[in-house]
């Protein structure tokens, strides 16, 4: 084998070995063309289940309300727990206007029913474990992984989630739109950034 054949075997390992850790959180699980949704399309139609693993159907609340559709990697997670929490201190002052807020990520619905039990979350958490959710909106889609949390009950659980989505937030606007995306979200500032642009948007 000649030292350039070489190279490119090497090459080829370290590059299976990257996708199969999930690095740079590329969407390689699917073939169909990427979807890239921009402020002013068409909200994605989409049917899921919830904690209580009952169906959440997008039909049923766009055109209705403002409606937050934020993506995020996993639950029990430090980042995905600041930003949970977060929607949940501002609950309160997000339904006073109008709005509803739903979090998607890859767990499986037993994992959401521990994780808002865990958090005291006053929201739906829905379930995308094969990311079709996720490609409807443009977010990529990288494999599962394992974690260690501790429940409500303070016990040591272990639980694996079959995908992992990336930390991608949307607000659909009460005429069924895409009134505002973010695919750089900050955990802890997410709730706080979509109540002022909430607000703004019902000034004008």
């Amino acid at each position: 084998m000649s030292a350039f054949a070489a190279r490119i075997g090497l090459f080829g390992v370290v590059l299976g070995l990257l996708a199969a850790c999930g690095v740079g959180g590329a969407d390689d699980t699917k073939d169909e063309k990427k979807v890239e949704l921009n402020v002013g399309d068409k909200a994605p139609a989409f049917e899921a289940r919830t904690d209580q693993d009952k169906s959440w159907k997008s039909v049923d609340h766009y055109g209705k309300k403002w409606v937050v559709v934020y993506f995020y990697p996993g639950d029990f997670t430090p980042g995905c727990t600041a930003q949970a929490n977060a929607f949940r201190d501002a609950m309160h002052k997000l339904a006073e206007k109008g709005v509803e807020v739903v979090g998607i990520s890859g767990d499986a619905v037993k994992t959401h029913e521990l994780f808002k039990k865990a958090q005291k979350l006053n929201f739906p958490l829905l379930t995308d474990e094969d990311g079709t959710v996720a490609r409807k909106f443009g977010v990529p889609v990288g494999p599962g992984a394992k974690v260690k949390a501790k429940d409500a009950d303070g016990k040591v659980i272990e639980i694996e989630r079959a995908a992992t989505l990336a930390r991608w937030t949307f607000v659909v606007g009460k005429d069924g739109k895409i009134a505002y995306m973010n695919a750089k979200v900050t955990p802890a500032d997410d709730a706080k950034k979509i109540t002022e642009f909430i607000t703004k948007a019902e000034e004008k």
